[in-house]
């Protein structure tokens, strides 16, 4: 093998972000298929006649050829794989993508290859492009995530007395990871109290695969305490806000306002 090719490689990543840096160059942050996620830099791709730009915007799938660099890798070519067109002409749909990202991006290293993340992110934003029911992707890639972290909440026993979750109010404690009864969770500070239609939603999306769910549309009277309960327990787990869901409620709530 030649020096040359110890120092170039291919990969196939999602573009999840980038900043500007210098003059004409952009850092990447990528999740990709064959090592996770990384970042690279890609030099000069915000001049006019690079070939590169439009191939390594955010939510794009993409094919990578990079050359080890001293401090980060350097991407020397890029084909794009799937623009997801379809998501982009939305905003709302952006929004969840925008959403989707973040999530990923802070509960995630660059720790080395997880290819059933790649596949869900991919599959996901597939789904959002092409799905009327943009919440039901939503969450069902967040309780898979949670899944894929480590972090699978229990919602069929009570955590702390074993009993079978019965259908009725229960409580949901982010301390130890899942449903409590309503006797033990009014014992406990920091569990929050949930419906039984809430946790009913919860709970068929965790234990069921997309083709069981795919065309479920979460019910508006239940969807924003459904989100608002996940959302909480990403934020406890994180320990710290996420930002996308500000911009996601305020584009969803424009979109109600209109004729």
């Amino acid at each position: 093998m030649s020096p040359r090719e110890i120092r170039t490689y291919r990969t196939q990543a999602i573009v999840l972000g980038h900043i500007e840096y210098g003059e004409a160059d952009r850092i990447l942050k990528l999740f990709t298929y064959e090592k996770g996620k990384i970042t690279v830099i890609a030099k000069g791709v915000r001049k006019i006649r690079s070939r590169k730009a439009g191939h390594l915007e955010p939510f794009t799938r993409v094919n990578l050829f990079l050359a080890k660099g001293r401090n980060l890798d350097i991407v020397t070519q890029a084909e794009t794989v799937d623009p997801y067109i379809g998501l982009r002409e939305d905003l709302q749909r952006v929004a969840f993508a925008s959403y989707i990202v973040e999530v990923l991006d802070r509960f995630t290293y660059e720790e080395g290859q997880n290819v059933g993340i790649f596949r869900l992110l991919a599959d996901t934003l597939s789904r959002l492009e092409t799905k009327s029911n943009p919440e039901t992707v939503v969450h069902y890639y967040e309780l898979r995530l949670l899944d894929l972290l480590g972090f699978r909440p229990q919602l069929f026993e009570c955590i702390d007395c074993g009993e079978k979750i019965q259908e009725q109010g229960q409580f949901f404690s982010p301390l130890v990871g899942g449903v409590v009864c309503p006797k033990c969770g009014r014992a406990r500070a920091e569990a929050w109290p949930v419906s039984k239609d809430i946790l009913r939603y919860f709970r068929h999306l965790q234990r069921s695969n997309w083709r069981s769910v795919e065309d479920i549309c979460i019910p508006e009277a239940i969807e924003p305490e459904l989100a608002d309960l996940i959302e909480r327990y990403l934020t406890y787990l994180l320990e710290r806000k996420l930002n996308s869901p500000e911009f996601l409620r305020e584009v969803q709530g424009k979109n109600k306002r209109q004729p």
